[in-house]
């Protein structure tokens, strides 16, 4: 049985810059980052004046763990 290759965790961040992230996983031998256009609650959508809409989120690296 082949082994799984080690995929690695990535958060999407919002384009709004409203602090809003996603999480996923994709493959460490991709060549390219993550984007995708994603729900944000907390994007003002200009046309309405209301909160929430979709906007592109973008692939950042994770923060290191804090290990004890």
């Amino acid at each position: 049985m082949a082994k799984k290759g080690g995929a690695i965790k990535v958060r999407l961040e919002s384009e709004a810059d409203t602090g809003y992230r996603y999480y996923a996983t994709r493959s460490p031998r991709a060549e390219y980052k993550i984007q995708k256009k994603k729900y944000d609650p907390w994007a003002v959508n200009e046309e309405t004046g209301k909160k929430g809409k979709h906007v592109m989120f973008i692939e950042k690296k994770m923060p290191p763990s804090k290990k004890n």
